[in-house]
Order: C-alpha cells, then structure tokens, then sequence
C-alpha cells in the first residue's frame, strides 16, 4: 500500500492524481480542516486519513501494511512568528515518519528543497554535492528543511530505503479551485509591478516533481538526492514573461540589494502597525537579490526526463486562473 503525506496539498495531490490515474490505491494523509480537490473526492482509490505527522502514534495507527511512503507535507514560512512550528512540522514530522519508515520497512521519497541545499561557488550552478553551511543568514525554512533532510539520512544509516528530491521554485496547475502560493507572482503582476528584484531563480512544474517521484519510488535507487530543476532563469526575464500573459507593463525598475533592504524594513513596520504577517521578509529580500542556479544533470542523465519548459509551465497557469 502507497501512503502519501500532504494529500491535499499542491504536490500531494498532483501526485496522488498520477498514481491513482495508473491504477495505484493511496492512503492519503490530511489535516481535518483540510479541503479535498473536486477530483480526487469521488475516487474510490483514495483513503483519507485526518493525521498530524507531529503525532507519532496517530502516525502509527495509518501505517499497518505501508510500504511506499511519498513524504510531501511540509510546512512553508520564514516568519518568526512561525518558527516554532515550522521546526515542529518540517523536523519532528519528518524523524516521525523516518522512524516509522524504519519500523515497518517502507520505502521513502522524502520531498526536500533547494533551500537545504548550499549555495553558488565560484559562479557555478549548485549541484547535489554542495555542502549546507548555516549563516546568521540562513533562512528559517532553509535550516528546517535541511534538519528534515538530515533525519532521512539519519534513517538511512539505519538501513531506510529512501530517495531524496530536492525541487526548485514548484509552479503550475494544482488540482484545487483557488490559485496557489507557488503562483503568486501572477497576482503581483496583475496589481501593476513595478520594480524587478536582480537575482535569478530556478523553477520546475509540479507536474514533473510528481513524475519523477513515482519514477524514483519504482527505481531500485537508494542513498542519494536529486536536484528538479527545470531552468534558471533572471527575475526580471521571468516577470517580464509573465507581464506579456497577464497584458501588463513589464517591470523596468531595478531593485539594488540596498531597496530591497529598505524594502523588508518597511514591510515589517507596516506589519506590526496593522498586526498582519509581512509579506516580504529580510530572507526574502535577500534571496530576490542573489544570482540562484541549479544543475539538473544527474537527474536528466539518469532518466533522460524532459522537463516543462518554463514558458510552457507560465502559460499553463495563466490559462487555467487568469484567462478571460
């Protein structure tokens, strides 16, 4: 039996879609306030089980009979406010699951990020070798996601069959009604954007992350991380983009490293003025101005996988929550 964490999330449910669509029966993990996507409710392959990952022993009680295990639930903020709980989910979540992998013999793709991954040297794309090096700058999800990451290593000492993927910026259609956070630059855009950040991003289609998940699960690799990169591309090149789709101005103002500083410093006043979350923060603004790139090569050689151009993947979202 297939479990898979984060049944209702973006991810989760693109992947769940693919695997019941090839036959698959999936229980799927969700919170109780969680909203099941329209198609996936009437599937008579899908088990829903209302289940905290933070809870070892509600964890426990779905794990009779398991063994394939996508680990997708996660918990995405590098608000202050949230750092208890991000550690809370992304950590303890992930050693729960680790262990009860461990327990029952079950294999794992474990979903990381690039932000447990390190950083560009000398110019050069990160790879999967790069080494985490943990700054005052570090990021709050970064250093959550990297902590999970090190429990399904620890796990794998302990004989756990696991695969790690390691997905870029995650864009494209999701299975829900509403727009999701990973799409959010279209909303930015079609208030009338302005300014441009100067770093570049890389960026993958979900679509691929679920394809290359359920091809890995049914690999007989074991041991090892890949990066899902579809394209680096430069921040204003991507804006301009998707201005083109949404019939906009492009952005023309660069934003220096300085106005971006200035930028996150106001956001927080105004935040803590009108006791709402900031939707820029000091990790954000950093990561807009630094030069971000990822190789996707030992993924591509392995499978010979052809990512989503990004064009296509802007397109796609554009269409499916924009278009008139």
């Amino acid at each position: 039996m297939i479990l898979v964490t984060g049944g209702t999330g973006f991810l989760g449910s693109v992947l769940i879609k693919k695997l019941i669509d090839a036959g698959h029966s999936v229980i799927a993990l969700k919170r109780p306030q969680s909203i099941i996507p329209d198609a996936l409710k009437a599937s008579s392959l899908v088990q829903w089980e209302d289940a905290d990952i933070t809870d070892y022993f509600a964890l426990q009680e779905v794990f009779s009979g398991i063994k394939y295990v996508y680990h997708c639930a996660a918990m995405i903020s590098n608000q202050s406010k949230d750092a208890a709980q991000i550690t809370q989910i992304n950590r303890e979540g992930t050693k729960h699951i680790v262990n009860l992998c461990v327990e029952h013999r079950a294999r794992l793709v474990h979903v990381s990020s690039i932000a447990a991954l390190g950083s560009n040297k000398n110019g050069q794309p990160v790879t999967e070798e790069a080494k985490w090096e943990m700054t005052r700058k570090t990021a709050l999800y970064s250093r959550a996601k990297h902590d999970a990451e090190m429990e399904v290593w620890r796990g794998m000492e302990e004989d756990l069959d696991a695969v790690i993927v390691n997905p870029s910026i995650m864009m494209g259609v999701g299975l829900g009604k509403g727009k999701v956070a990973a799409n959010a630059l279209f909303d930015q855009v079609k208030k009338g954007l302005k300014i441009f950040p100067i770093g570049s991003v890389g960026i993958v289609d979900v679509t691929d992350v679920a394809s290359i998940m359920i091809w890995l699960m049914n690999s007989k690799i074991s041991g090892e991380r890949f990066i899902l990169n579809s394209e680096n591309v430069l921040s204003r090149d991507l804006l301009t983009d998707i201005s083109a789709l949404m019939g906009k101005p492009a952005p023309t103002i660069q934003a220096s490293k300085t106005l971006m500083s200035i930028a996150w410093r106001l956001a927080k006043v105004k935040a803590t003025l009108f006791g709402q979350p900031s939707a820029l923060t000091k990790y954000a603004a950093r990561a807009a101005s630094e030069k971000l790139s990822y190789d996707n090569s030992k993924i591509t050689r392995l499978t010979a996988h052809q990512f989503v151009p990004v064009a296509e993947t802007l397109k796609n979202v554009y269409q499916a929550y924009y278009a008139k």
